[in-house]
């Protein structure tokens, strides 16, 4: 029997019309445990589960699918409790149904329990969202002032209802037809990290109305793309439903990037031609499908560490209404612990949380066919109840143990903002991880070094360089992990594009309006010369050699490279590096392309088509120095500019290096990369092996590639300052 503030949910419920009996009634004993979370299609409705486990009451709000105002609502109470889960069957609830939960119980803000009833909940499980967050007072828990601050003493009586989204139950069925995972091996891999919207909307072969979409991610325009400039896989930026920031709305802007989510099984809508929710997840499912089939991989971007409810004063949206002190890490005074920069942070030490993030991902994996994950932030979701990050953390080991997730890519951002935030190289196997260290090392030697030494300041040696070239073992060698371990990357979606990074000194975020304030001061970038767009000849060929030798840092080295969208074409953001509100032309790749973009992209494609002929650039094991075959060639080995092995030379200062790569096991042709970090051409002898000649097939020097030529071994060779060249042995 229901009492206290339920039994004066169950009075009022009475007075309400058309509401279902209780599947108590039939006289059905109470279930010892509950069914699966969210909702449940059954024989004649629904069965509706939701973890609540302060709360009093929960009811379950159905509206008309053409209601926008919430005047339709009718309730249900969720009769039935065991172990903090409320459920039971609701009658006629089936496909198309929009619905919401409301929690009834204690308002106690220093425990971390903020229950009230007079806001309409989404489910943490609903599979599509219907309408937007109106970001006014009404969505707010607590009575809310002028500055959009809440007196936490009361909470709000104004019905949220019509201000907020609403869940939809969606059919997941779908024809897959004879879809399979491409499955491309981790030293095969080259990731593209792409935006749905910025990837199609001016891409001009793309019918208007599907520019932006999932649809026209899976084009034939947008494939071709894909398919010449020879990726395996797009990490897409979050596709998981999404809301606004108040304070952009307040500026009259949105959230683009999606790192604000609301729901982690329900799709973006505002992503799909189609505009219906239903239409909306199959849509997706179309994508993923013409993906596999093109043989391309499929990889979202998924944000667990924390949602769009801000801190406790924000809006109460899902979570917070239904259980705060469970979802949410808190302090002693029910106050968040914030290590994300987002004002909360989820609690994956509660179980329920930790099997909430587990069933999301699974939700992709088995609903929607994706290929694997980027987890942001993901340190967050391994902190232990220290806060102290925990490799061995349940999620984690569970993440490596479900014989459905373990066998998809896994890839961490391995750090966030708490105490000892970075964890690069500490993650478990199978994770790959971002590694900004390859990051740093290629902006500084290729861009802020070279500054210095325009400038009459030192510069770095290669050293860090040649450790980046080889995998970064110093990072990854621990656990059986290989130099596939490491994403290597010199951009993301946050920061500079590449082509920015050569052009600009300084950030220019005005446009975000915030003063210019938000966004990194430390990019590791040059301009050249001229700040921001110029026809100066001189300054353009000198960015334009510095990105194609940033291209063969990434493209040559070891390890997983991840390509951001647009970086092959040279497309800017104006300066901009912190451009995550900016869904406009901004951000939008631009395909209309110059001449030197033209080029761009033929070396781009050219360099992915040399490591594709090539395993000695793409291995799945440590390079060590060690003897692979009986005349005493090397797996790697060093030389000068003089073609004599570095050995203890490294102290030298050296800017110009050598690295011979011996043929793999598997086959394949030995390869030699040199290197000129030099502000000056330099005259370099190639190290003499036993190869008798090696074919020049790249040099960065080109503006666009050029036929390959042989140099007999030995001979010397003059490289062009700031340069890379790639020779295979004949």
């Amino acid at each position: 029997m229901l009492s206290g503030p339920a039994a004066g949910v169950r009075a009022r419920l009475t007075t309400l019309p058309d509401v279902p009996p209780s599947p108590l009634a039939s006289g059905r004993a109470p279930r010892d445990l509950p069914p699966p979370p969210g909702v449940t299609l059954v024989p004649g409705g629904a069965e509706v589960s939701v973890y609540a486990g302060h709360a009093d009451a929960v009811e379950v709000c159905l509206f008309d699918a053409d209601d926008a105002t919430g005047e339709s609502e009718r309730r249900v109470v969720l009769e039935e409790r065991a172990h903090g889960w409320w459920f039971g069957v609701v009658p006629g609830m089936g496909a198309g149904t929009r619905y919401g939960l409301r929690a009834h119980g204690p308002w106690d803000p220093d425990r971390g329990l903020l229950y009230n009833p007079a806001k309409l909940l989404l489910d943490p499980y609903a599979g599509a969202l219907e309408g937007e967050v109106s970001w006014g007072p009404e969505v707010y828990g607590h009575p809310v002032g002028e500055a959009w601050r809440g007196d936490l003493e009361h909470p709000s009586p104004v019905d949220s209802r019509g201000h907020v989204p609403r869940g939809v139950v969606v059919d997941q069925a779908f024809d897959w037809g004879e879809d399979r995972p491409p499955g491309h091996a981790r030293s095969e891999s080259v990731i593209y990290e792409a935006h749905v919207r910025n990837q199609t909307m001016r891409l001009p072969e793309v019918p208007e109305h599907l520019r932006g979409t999932y649809a026209g991610l899976a084009h034939p325009a947008s494939l071709e793309h894909l398919l010449t400039l020879g990726v395996t896989a797009v990490e897409l930026l979050p596709v998981h439903a999404f809301t606004h920031e108040p304070h952009l709305v307040r500026r009259g802007l949105r959230n683009h990037w999606g790192y604000n989510t609301m729901g982690f099984f329900a799709p973006h809508a505002p992503y799909a031609a189609a505009r219906d929710p239903q239409g909306a997840v199959d849509e997706v499912k179309g994508m993923v499908k013409l993906l596999h089939a093109a043989g391309v991989e499929v990889l979202l971007d998924v944000v667990f560490n924390h949602t769009a409810e801000q801190e406790r004063t924000g809006a109460t949206l899902s979570w917070r209404g239904l259980d705060q002190q469970a979802y949410y890490r808190l302090d002693e005074r029910g106050r968040d612990i914030d290590v994300t920069g987002c004002g909360n942070t989820l609690d994956l030490r509660h179980p329920v949380v930790c099997r909430m993030v587990l069933d999301s991902l699974r939700h992709w994996v088995e609903h929607y066919h994706v290929d694997g994950f980027r987890f942001d932030l993901a340190v967050a979701l391994g902190r232990d109840r220290g806060d102290a990050f925990d490799p061995d953390h349940p999620f984690l080991v569970a993440l490596r143990t479900d014989p459905v997730l373990s066998r998809v890519t896994l890839v961490a951002e391995p750090w966030d903002i708490g105490p000892h935030g970075w964890r690069t190289g500490q993650f478990p196997p199978p994770f790959l991880e971002w590694n900004d260290r390859f990051r740093d090392a290629a902006r500084r030697f290729w861009v802020s070094d070279v500054h210095a030494a325009h400038d009459g300041r030192p510069a770095h040696d290669a050293r860090d360089l040649a450790t980046r070239l080889t995998g970064s073992r110093d990072l990854f060698g621990d656990h059986d992990r290989g130099p596939t371990a490491s994403v290597n990357f010199v951009t993301a979606h946050d920061g500079f594009t590449l082509a920015d990074l050569v052009s600009y000194d300084h950030k220019h975020n005005e446009a975000n309006g915030e003063a210019n304030g938000d966004g990194s001061n430390g990019n590791g970038s040059w301009n050249h010369g001229v700040e921001g767009p110029t026809e100066a000849p001189e300054v353009l060929a000198s960015r334009t050699r510095t990105l194609r030798a940033l291209l063969a840092t990434l493209l040559l080295s070891q390890g997983v490279p991840m390509l951001t969208a647009g970086d092959e074409i040279g497309r800017s953001q104006g300066g901009n590096n912190n451009a995550y509100c900016q869904d406009t032309e901004t951000t939008w790749l631009d395909w209309s392309l110059r001449p030197w973009q033209e080029d761009l992209l033929a070396t781009t494609r050219h360099l992915l088509a040399l490591r594709r002929s090539l395993p000695a650039l793409r291995q799945r094991t440590w390079l060590t120095g060690r003897t692979v075959d009986a005349d005493g060639t090397a797996d790697v080995a060093w030389y000068g500019a003089d073609g004599y092995p570095m050995d203890g030379r490294w102290h030298e200062s050296a800017r110009v290096l050598q690295m011979t790569l011996a043929a793999p096991p598997g086959g394949g042709a030995a390869v030699l990369v040199v290197v000129n970090g030099g502000v000056d051409p330099v005259a370099v002898t190639l190290p003499a092996t036993t190869s008798t000649a090696r074919r020049l097939v790249w040099d960065s020097a080109w503006p666009r590639p050029a036929a390959a030529a042989s140099e007999p071994v030995g001979e010397e060779s003059t490289l062009e300052a700031l340069s890379v060249r790639l020779y295979v042995a004949e």
